[in-house]
C-alpha cells in the first residue's frame, strides 16, 4: 500500500514534468526553427498553424486533465450514509463499501482514495484519482488529446531532428536505428547534448502516444458495451444495452461539444441516475 500511495504521488508529477518539457521544447526550439524559412511570410507561416494546433491539442489534454481531478466521484460511502454505525469513521468506510458493493454491481470501495465511488472503472495514478460515473467522459477526453498531443510533438520533432542533422527519414527502419545511431554519434561529440535531449524524447512522446492511445481505445470499447474495467476484472455480468444508449450515457447529448472544449458532463445521463 505504501508502494501505491507514492505511486499515487510520483505519477502526476512525471505527467506535469513531462508536460513543462513539451512546452519547453516547441514554443523556444521547434517553432522558432520554423520562422527561420525565409521564403514564407510570417502571416502564412506554417509555424503559426503548428502552435495553434499544438495548443489546442494542449489545452484540451490539460483541460480534461483537471477535469478529471476536479469532478471525483462522489463519496456514496458518507452520502448514502451506508453502515449507520458510525459510517462517518475512516476506520468503518472499508466496511461500508463491501455493503455497498454487495448490494450494487457498479459501486467499488477503493482504498487510496478512503471513498466508495458509483461505477468504479479504476484508479488512475497520473491523475491521483479514482474514474467512475462522474469524470468518465473526462478521462477518455484526456487520453485521446494526450496521445494527439505527443505523436503530433513527435513528428515536429522528427522535422526538427531532420533539419538538424540533416538525417532522412525516408526509410521505414530510420526511426527506429536513429537511436543507437546517435548515441554513438554523442559520445564522439558528433551530436549536441541538446540534440541528444530532443532524440530521447521522440521515444517518449511515441511511446506515451500509442499508451494512451491504446487506453482510449480501450476505455472506448467497454463504454459501447456498457462496462467497466472493474465488472471486467470481476467477472460481473451487465445487462446487455444498446450501444448508442451506452454511449449517450457517458458523453452525453451534447458529445460534440465536449469533444472540442474541455468541459465537464453536460447533457450526462449519470447525474439523473444518482439523483434518484
Amino acid at each position: 500500500m505504501l508502494i501505491l500511495r507514492l505511486l499515487n504521488v510520483v505519477a502526476p508529477v512525471y505527467f506535469l514534468c513531462i508536460s513543462l518539457v513539451t512546452f519547453i521544447l516547441q514554443l523556444f526550439l521547434f517553432l522558432p526553427n520554423m520562422f527561420k524559412d525565409p521564403t514564407i511570410t510570417p502571416l502564412f507561416s506554417p509555424a503559426l498553424l503548428h502552435g495553434a494546433l499544438f495548443l489546442f491539442l494542449s489545452a484540451n489534454a490539460l483541460g480534461n486533465y483537471i477535469l478529471v481531478i476536479q469532478n471525483s466521484p462522489e463519496d456514496l460511502g458518507t452520502r448514502k450514509n451506508v453502515g449507520t454505525k458510525g459510517a462517518g469513521s475512516p476506520s468503518e468506510w472499508p466496511e461500508a463499501g463491501r455493503k455497498t458493493s454487495s448490494s450494487s454491481q457498479s459501486t467499488h470501495f477503493c482504498r487510496l482514495c478512503a471513498r466508495v465511488t458509483l461505477r468504479h472503472d479504476h484508479h488512475c495514478f497520473f491523475t491521483g484519482n479514482c474514474i467512475g460515473s462522474r469524470n468518465m467522459r473526462n478521462f477518455i477526453m484526456f487520453c485521446l488529446y494526450t496521445s494527439l498531443a505527443c505523436l503530433y510533438s513527435m513528428v515536429a520533432g522528427v522535422a526538427y531532428i531532420s533539419a538538424v542533422l540533416s538525417i532522412s527519414f525516408a526509410h521505414p527502419l530510420a526511426f527506429l536505428t536513429l537511436l543507437p545511431h546517435s548515441i554513438s554519434q554523442f559520445f564522439s561529440g558528433a551530436v549536441l547534448g541538446s540534440e541528444m535531449f530532443v532524440i530521447l524524447m521522440l521515444y517518449l512522446w511515441f511511446g506515451i502516444g500509442l499508451a494512451c492511445a491504446g487506453f482510449c481505445c480501450h476505455q472506448l470499447l467497454l463504454v459501447l458495451r456498457g462496462q467497466t474495467r472493474h465488472q471486467v476484472r470481476k467477472g460481473m455480468v451487465v445487462r446487455a444495452r444498446p450501444w448508442r444508449k451506452n454511449l449517450q450515457e457517458v458523453f452525453g447529448k451534447r458529445w460534440l461539444l465536449g469533444l472540442l472544449i474541455p468541459m465537464l458532463n453536460v447533457g450526462s445521463e449519470y447525474p439523473r441516475h444518482k439523483g434518484k
